[in-house]
């Protein structure tokens, strides 16, 4: 990548100057109290924001959070998150309760050398979404004036054609963060050439969801295992009943397709884990996959599959897991996800956590995250990168 990086604009001085960095900071929040259910990716901007702090710039935070439709709700706010970032960084963080209005233009006036400012949630603004290129670059201007340097550290981000990631660094010098270039760098070894045996973990709802990756990973990889609620459509692809299990009837033929043309690549669940309702005190058993009765629904992979996956994931010496085994949320239905993170983490391979749920899981399982070789914080993103699709945020850091 011809991409300029943090360590370049460090070089150059930034004592003074205004920074605008691009962060994700779209953590899941708890719907009754408001309070931060998982910090991860407000600690993984710390590198980047610290190196700026400690040079003297005027740090001014931008991000977005959750889904609003253009306009402020407070639901949506980054109030709760200006005061967790203040914690981790050992300094106040001053909250603009906007992002482009009064608030906003005081508090960055205001700021002092080594000082950070987060602005609103950049999607109370119909612009940073905005599909008319007009719409959207009247608000990367107004964001650009803003900062005298534009970082892009958001790489949950990238993939999205955004105001605050594709037009702003059109309007600004820009350089990869440390997190962005981290995950560049790590992602590019399972697109190169990996280490082999190179093993797949893939889960999650649903199978369109990653019908993309399958079509790109399975030339490469040497096998891909398939949990979580998309194997269901695999199995009726087998003529298995499901139950009533989630299943995906236009994937059906797609997914016997896949199989087909795996060479036996693709390795399924043996058993599974079925309940009589999506609970969480459901009362449930594990059945094999040709004995899924028709009035229940398969919520985890079963022991025996988590074996079968284990000892592939024995013999890896390069390992991508996204998406979970079962609904890992409830603890009678985690069991598969934490046998597999578990298996991943004995494995004497290098280890990527693809962002999302699979990263939710291992923190919400208490797994030691140092246990594997990286943990994306961009699901989507991650994605699309070993897909091959160019990601609209990294193509704008390298014009």
């Amino acid at each position: 990548m011809s991409i300029r990086t943090l360590d370049d604009l460090l070089a150059e001085g930034v004592s003074g100057r205004r920074v605008l960095v691009r962060a994700d900071l779209n953590v899941p929040l708890d719907k009754q109290t408001g309070a931060i259910t998982d910090d991860g990716r407000i600690r993984a901007v710390l590198p980047t924001l610290g190196a700026l702090v400690e040079a003297g710039a005027k740090v001014v935070v931008c991000s977005h959070l959750g889904r609003p439709k253009g306009a402020p709700d407070p639901q949506f706010s980054l109030g709760p998150v200006a005061g967790r970032l203040g914690e981790l960084l050992g300094a106040p963080v001053h909250f603009a309760t906007d992002t482009v209005g009064d608030s906003a233009r005081s508090t960055v006036a205001g700021l002092a050398d080594g000082q950070v400012a987060l602005l609103e949630n950049l999607r109370f603004n119909a612009g940073e979404t905005s599909k008319d290129a007009a719409e959207r670059g009247a608000f990367a201007d107004q964001l650009a004036a803003f900062g005298d340097a534009y970082v892009d550290d958001a790489f949950g981000a990238v993939h999205r054609k955004h105001a605050s990631v594709f037009d702003v660094p059109a309007r600004l010098p820009h350089v990869a963060g440390r997190l962005v270039l981290r995950e560049v760098e790590v992602l590019s070894k399972l697109t190169g050439d990996p280490e082999r045996p190179y093993v797949v973990v893939l889960g999650g709802s649903k199978v369109s969801d990653k019908l993309a990756v399958i079509e790109a990973l399975l030339p490469t990889v040497d096998r891909l295992l398939i949990g979580g609620g998309m194997c269901f459509t695999f199995l009726k692809a087998q003529g298995l009943e499901v139950g009533t299990s989630l299943l995906e009837k236009d994937m059906v033929d797609t997914c016997r397709n896949l199989l087909e043309r795996s060479g036996g690549k693709i390795m399924l669940p043996v058993d599974v884990v079925v309940a009589d309702a999506f609970a969480p005190d459901a009362a449930h058993d594990t059945v094999r996959v040709d004995g899924i009765p028709s009035h229940r629904l398969g919520l985890d992979v079963g022991p025996e599959t988590v074996a079968g996956f284990s000892a592939a994931l024995s013999q890896a010496k390069t390992i991508f897991w996204n998406g979970p085994m079962g609904v890992f949320e409830m603890p009678a239905f985690a069991a598969g996800t934490r046998g597999i993170a578990e298996a991943i983490t004995k494995a004497d391979a290098f280890s990527v956590v693809g962002g999302g749920d699979s990263a939710a899981a291992v923190r919400a399982l208490g797994l030691d995250e140092s246990s594997f070789g990286h943990i994306s914080t961009g699901g989507g993103a991650s994605l699309e990168y070993l897909e091959g699709k160019t990601l609209p945020g990294i193509a704008a850091l390298e014009n």
